[in-house]
């Protein structure tokens, strides 16, 4: 079935869109420096399309709406270490929560709606809800796909294992369905076989997972 966009959904992505407007942060595509944000939610909703084409419009919301001025909430904020990134990762999601209810109220959303596109920017039910599971697929195949780099000229201290690990906690992430798609892209020799190398390291966890798994068709 072939998304129709509604009127309503339209405004809505236009005003994330405005709101991503202000990103100081400029990342270039083609040679033309844009707000990273706008760019990132353009990535989000190119791969749900890919994978999930039949997504409803609640899904596509959160997807665009994923990453809200996130740059009003500083990493630096935070200390260092995995508790102050958990910490920092919990108050982004508050804040894009708060931020999408804000848009959705006078388009017309109702609260169950809008309850249900904050439920899936703060994960609250991941690996037990279609659409969460879905979405996080979604975050991490873009992680791959655009950002993976990025991450690894950050961490230049990373050896090739530990790269592994992190790759094989993104894939313990996704189901099925996302590593599946993470395997079908173009990625670069090193990139692919990096991937290659964790899903191998968690085959056993993999399977485990896959037995309770929920998928979005």
């Amino acid at each position: 079935m072939t998304f129709e966009p509604s009127q309503r959904f339209r405004e809505l992505i236009a005003k994330i869109d405005a709101a991503n407007a202000d990103d100081p942060r400029q990342i270039v595509v083609d040679g033309v420096p844009r707000p990273y944000e706008q760019v990132y939610s353009e990535r989000m909703d190119e791969v749900l399309q890919e994978i999930y084409p039949n997504a409803g419009e609640l899904l596509r919301i959160a997807a665009h709406a994923q990453h809200i001025r996130r740059w009003d909430i500083p990493r630096s904020d935070f200390e260092e270490g995995r508790e102050g990134y958990n910490r920092w990762r919990r108050a982004c999601r508050e804040h894009h929560g708060a931020l999408i209810a804000e848009l959705m109220r006078p388009l017309g959303y109702s609260e169950e709606e809008i309850a249900t596109v904050v439920g899936l920017l703060k994960k609250q039910k991941l690996k037990k809800d279609p659409q969460s599971q879905a979405l996080e697929n979604v975050v991490d195949v873009v992680f791959l796909k655009y950002y993976w780099d990025e991450f690894v000229e950050k961490y230049s201290h990373f050896d090739d294992d530990k790269l592994i690990d992190v790759i094989g906690k993104t894939l313990r992430k996704m189901s099925g369905k996302g590593h599946a798609a993470a395997l079908a892209l173009d990625l670069p020799e090193k990139t692919a076989r990096l991937v290659k190398a964790a899903l191998e390291r968690e085959a056993e966890t993999l399977a485990k997972l896959a037995k309770t798994q929920v998928e979005l068709e």
